[in-house]
C-alpha cells in the first residue's frame, strides 16, 4: 500500500540567531515554480501557526531565547504530526524554518507511537545537542537533540538559569508526557563538523555514531546510507532530518550558519535517495533555508531537488 504524503509547513524562525529562515518554505515553492514542477499541487499540505511576532519583542530568557514561543509552536507541531500519522495514516514531510522544529516533530512521532523505538538520522553540520545550561548563544535551534534526549549536560554547565527558563525547558523535554523520546544509541549524525566543547563531550561520552566527511568520501554515500540504517536496525521507526547546512558553504550562502567542508548537493541528493528507500522511514524534515542570504535562490533550488528525491522514494509501494 502506498501511504499518502502530507506536507507540513512550519514558517518559524524564532529559534535562530539570523533572520530570514521563515521565508525558506516559500523559497522552495518559488524554486518548484521555476522548475515548472507541480510538486506543491500534488500533496495535501497544512501550515502550522507560528510565533514569529515574538521577534519584535525583547528577549526575556537569555539562555533559551523565546522559549515560550518555542514551546507553543512545537506543541502545535507535535499534535499535527501525531494526527497525520495516526488519524490520516500519512507520511509527514516537514518543511521548516529553523531547526528547533525538530523537537516538535520527534515529539509528535513518539506521541503517535509511544511503544515504538524511534531512530534519528541527523544530516547537519551541527550536533544541536546544547541545552540552556551549556548554550553559548541561547538560540534554541541548537537544542532539539538535547531536548528529545532529555539531556541537560550539567557536567559542562556554563550558564545559571532563572526559574522560568528551567520550567519551560522541562516542559519542552516532557512534551507529550514522554521523556526521553530517544536514546543516544538511536542517533546517527551525518556530515557533522562544527561542534562546541559541551557537545563534543556528550557525543564522545555516549559514543554517538558519526559519519564525517572523510568517511563519507571514503565509503561513498550509498554505503553510508546502508550503514546508517543498519546501525538503527534495532529501531522500529526512523525519522530523517536534513539541515541544508550539511552541504558545503561554497554551494550556497543561503543558510544562517554555513560551514566549509560539507557534502555536495549531488552527494546530499544521493544520500537521501538511498536512506529514504527504507520501509522504516516515518517522517522527513528539511530546515534552515534562508533566501535573504542567498544568490538567485540557489539553496532553495538545491533543496527542492533533494526534497523531490525524498518524496519520490516515499511514494513507492510500502
Amino acid at each position: 500500500m502506498i501511504k499518502p504524503i502530507k506536507l507540513i509547513e512550519v514558517k518559524s524562525e524564532i529559534g535562530a540567531g539570523t533572520r530570514g529562515a521563515s521565508m525558506g518554505v516559500d523559497a522552495i515553492k518559488i524554486a518548484a515554480l521555476d522548475f515548472g514542477s507541480p510538486f506543491f499541487k500534488k500533496f495535501k499540505s497544512v501550515e502550522v501557526k507560528t510565533e514569529n511576532q515574538l521577534l519584535l519583542e525583547p528577549v526575556v530568557h537569555d539562555y533559551a531565547k523565546r522559549v515560550k514561543g518555542i514551546f507553543a509552536l512545537n506543541e502545535r507541531l507535535a499534535l499535527e504530526i501525531q494526527k497525520t500519522l495516526t488519524k490520516e495514516h500519512a507520511i509527514p514531510i516537514v518543511l521548516a524554518g529553523d531547526h528547533s522544529s525538530a523537537l516538535g516533530t520527534i515529539s509528535g512521532i513518539k506521541m503517535a507511537f509511544p511503544e515504538k523505538r524511534i531512530g534519528v538520522i541527523w544530516i547537519d553540520a551541527h550536533a544541536d545537542i546544547h541545552s540552556p545550561y551549556t548554550t553559548p548563544s541561547g538560540n534554541m535551534h541548537g537544542m532539539p537533540i538535547a531536548c528529545v534526549l532529555g539531556e541537560d549536560n550539567k557536567d559542562k554547565q556554563q550558564n545559571r538559569l532563572d526559574d522560568e527558563t528551567i520550567e519551560y525547558w522541562d516542559k519542552l523535554k516532557n512534551l507529550g508526557n514522554i521523556c526521553p523520546k530517544i536514546g543516544y544509541g538511536d542517533l546517527v549524525y551525518i556530515a557533522l563538523r562544527d561542534l562546541e566543547a559541551p557537545e563534543d563531550y556528550l557525543i564522545k561520552k555516549n559514543k554517538v555514531r558519526i559519519f564525517n566527511l572523510a568517511e563519507i568520501r571514503k565509503k561513498a554515500v550509498e554505503r553510508v546510507a546502508i550503514e546508517s540504517l543498519n546501525y538503527l536496525d534495532h529501531c522500529d521507526l526512523i525519522y530523517v532530518s536534513f539541515d541544508v547546512d550539511s552541504m558545503d558553504s561554497r554551494i550556497s550562502s543561503g543558510t544562517g550558519t554555513p560551514v566549509p567542508n560539507g557534502i555536495t548537493e549531488k552527494e546530499a541528493g544521493n544520500l537521501i535517495y538511498y536512506i529514504m528507500r527504507s520501509k522504516k522511514i516515518v517522517c522527513f524534515e528539511m530546515v534552515e533555508i534562508n533566501p535573504t542570504l542567498d544568490k538567485e535562490n540557489l539553496m532553495a533550488e538545491n533543496a527542492f531537488e533533494i526534497l523531490q528525491k525524498a518524496t519520490n522514494q516515499l511514494s513507492h509501494d510500502f
